[in-house]
């Protein structure tokens, strides 16, 4: 299951997904791991493992910033 298919079934809420991309903006080097259900999502590893959220995120006063991390976390496998 991927991030977007939990936030489709509702087991991944806005709140959550919106703290976590918070989180993670504020401070992309510390751990962000988002609950969803039994699983877990790594946001560091997410924005990692999607390169078009790793090279938007590095733009300066980039607006889509949030919309990247949401990306990552959307498109990504939960462990």
């Amino acid at each position: 299951m991927t991030g977007g298919e939990a936030y489709k079934q509702k087991l991944l809420t806005d709140d959550a997904l919106n703290a976590a991309v918070a989180a993670y903006l504020a401070d992309p080097s510390a751990p962000t791991v988002l609950e969803v259900g039994p699983g877990r999502i790594d946001v560091v590893a997410a924005v990692l493992a999607h390169q078009w959220s790793t090279d938007e995120i590095t733009v300066e006063d980039a607006t889509p910033a949030r919309r990247t991390v949401k990306t990552a976390v959307l498109v990504v496998s939960i462990g």
